[in-house]
């Protein structure tokens, strides 16, 4: 087998170690190897990367394990090429199992260039996508701390979210805090709605009127603390974000012309992909990669399955919820489609379908550098 990199190294990464084989293809066939462990500290972490040097390589390989590679990624770029790639398509024959012997193995397939190399974006893009991944989990923590909330106004037998169809809205904070600050006369707990909900007052003063204690205004002030909180951390990170996307400001803009996407989910889209698809030859590639493509089970000529592949999680959620979007929306073709595809094969396979439309879509913007139109004509007047 041909050897495409004479000196290479494979690295085993754990959290508190890497175990390291340099590589090192000698005249006649030889090979030669040396293998050392390094502590996953600075100061472990640059002796490695003299070491590498004085030996000569030109390029390392290793597993995507959590979160323990980023920092020997992150010391080694720009001395060597590093190679970071998925610990699924590296498995090593069954037998005994040493971390010495799954770097030698790391190192012997990089040696012969059967190793797929993960996508790495730069480190600004890194930065991006640190910060918009963190503003989704604190996106689903607001929703799990108002759904808390909505619970707990639910055991008081107040039925606000009955009437009103924003229970955080002003009108339903303020009437919140009116029962936390131990106000309980359901009528002027309702003169605190606002603008169009005041419309509803006679419903309000009956839906208010329940069974508040003292353990419910301490739970309901808790949780409308966390929900406050953040929504603050939040908004910190949308400014965060911003800043951040300045570079990529003509991208997000392209993407904005697309149905359905707004401009958090064009923040997550450049954030994931790095807005650049010269990395993705072909939409086919970038849709395998973000998992929205169906799978390929075939033996004895028969199909056994077709589930989506495994993928970018951030990307796809983004992309489904980005397609919900679109195929509500009017005049697009993304609804006929939605409707057409949902009797054939279901409501979520067909949200999925969709979804791939979309990143094709925006693979196409991107690449080619032009605006979304719409080919649907709107619909006519009765």
């Amino acid at each position: 087998m041909d050897v495409l990199h004479r000196c290479c190294a494979g690295a085993d990464v754990h959290k508190a170690n890497v175990v390291v084989c340099v590589r090192r293809a000698e005249t006649g066939g030889r090979v030669d190897t040396r293998v050392r462990t390094f502590a996953t500290t600075t100061a472990g972490l640059l002796e490695l990367a003299d070491w590498l040097a004085a030996e000569g390589v030109t390029h390392v390989a290793m597993e995507s394990t959590g979160v323990y590679w980023k920092p020997v990624f992150n010391l080694l770029e720009g001395q060597v090429e590093v190679v970071l790639v998925n610990a699924h398509h590296i498995k090593n024959v069954p037998g005994r199992k040493t971390d010495v012997k799954d770097a030698q193995w790391i190192a012997e397939l990089l040696a012969h260039g059967l190793l797929k190399p993960s996508l790495i974006p730069p480190p600004p893009v890194r930065d991006l996508r640190d910060l918009t991944r963190q503003r989704t989990q604190l996106v689903r923590e607001r929703a799990t701390a108002a759904n808390r909330l909505q619970k707990v106004l639910e055991e008081a037998n107040i039925k606000l979210a009955g009437v009103a169809s924003d229970v955080l809205g002003v009108s339903g904070r303020a009437m919140i805090r009116g029962l936390i600050a131990g106000e309980d006369d359901p009528a002027a707990l309702a003169e605190r709605a606002r603008k169009r909900l005041r419309a509803k007052l006679p419903q309000l003063r009956e839906a208010l009127d329940g069974r508040v204690t003292d353990h419910h205004r301490f739970l309901l002030r808790t949780l409308l603390g966390q929900v406050e909180y953040l929504e603050g951390l939040i908004a910190e990170f949308d400014g965060r974000i911003a800043a951040a996307m300045r570079p990529f400001a003509e991208a997000a803009a392209r993407l904005r012309t697309l149905p359905g996407v707004g401009a958090t989910a064009a923040e997550v889209v450049v954030a994931e992909t790095g807005g650049d698809m010269t990395k993705f030859p072909t939409a086919g590639h970038l849709a395998s990669w973000a998992g929205l493509c169906p799978g390929n089970d075939q033996s004895a000529g028969k199909r056994r399955g077709g589930k989506t592949t495994k993928g970018s999680q951030w990307l796809r959620s983004t992309l489904v919820q980005v397609a919900w979007a679109a195929v509500h929306g009017k005049a697009t073709i993304f609804g006929p489609l939605y409707r057409g595809w949902a009797k054939r094969m279901g409501r979520k396979k067909a949200l999925v379908a969709v979804a791939h439309k979309i990143l094709t879509l925006i693979h196409k913007l991107l690449k080619d550098r032009v605006d979304y139109e719409e080919r649907l004509a709107p619909p006519q007047a009765a």
